[in-house]
């Protein structure tokens, strides 16, 4: 048990320090895709280790399928909404730009998206749960984490602003129905329905490339 919660602790760390490496690497040096590698190669190795190491600590992150429409259910009415609300304001404002490059990037930024709630929300928000410290309930797990998830999406205001307020979302269906999957898919269909409609991005690749 001691183990166990010393693991979960150090993740939380290996998360901070990961952040700020993002805020150094990406942000001040501009070292963009050498850290991008870098850091997912790393932790998807830690990942295979502990799924060689013990399977059900994997599951535990929500790395699962029986959980999947259980989490679905959760997303699923807020995620309509919201598509409308994009194609909405992109009729109105004139930036909608659904054009083939969509397709593409519909398969390979939920990658990204899962990559990003497996780190944030998984072993952030997952573990102080798991950890059950006194002082911290349910809904401050919920706030920290948002912050957490938003400040790393600096210096663009909006997708801080934004990406605070899914989080919140993101927090309280996770500590309800673990699954990694389902959120984010979720987080990465919205995210590239949003950029070719509100932003009117042509390549959202091209914005990636900037942040």
């Amino acid at each position: 048990m001691l183990e166990e919660s010393t693991r979960k602790r150090n993740e939380i760390l290996a998360v901070t320090i990961t952040g700020l490496g993002k805020f150094l690497f990406m942000d001040f040096l501009n070292w963009k895709l050498p850290f991008i590698l870098l850091a997912i190669s790393a932790w998807l190795i830690y990942v295979i280790y502990q799924f060689r190491r013990n399977p059900e600590v994997v599951r535990q992150w929500g790395f699962r399928l029986d959980t999947f429409w259980a989490c679905t259910k959760f997303l699923l009415p807020i995620g309509i909404a919201s598509m409308l609300a994009f194609f909405a304001i992109g009729y109105f404002n004139k930036t909608l730009n659904l054009s083939w490059h969509i397709f593409p990037i519909l398969i390979l930024y939920p990658v990204w998206g899962i990559v990003q709630q497996y780190l944030v929300i998984a072993l952030v928000a997952g573990n102080l749960q798991d950890l059950k410290y006194r002082n911290i309930g349910p809904s401050a797990i919920i706030l920290t984490t948002a912050l957490l998830f938003g400040l790393l999406h600096y210096p663009f205001w909006w997708l801080i602003a934004g990406t605070f307020v899914l989080a919140l979302l993101y927090g309280f269906v996770f500590l309800k129905v673990r699954n990694i999957y389902a959120l984010g898919l979720f987080h990465g269909w919205l995210g590239v329905f949003f950029f070719y409609t509100v932003v009117g991005e042509i390549h959202l690749l091209r914005y990636l490339e900037k942040s």
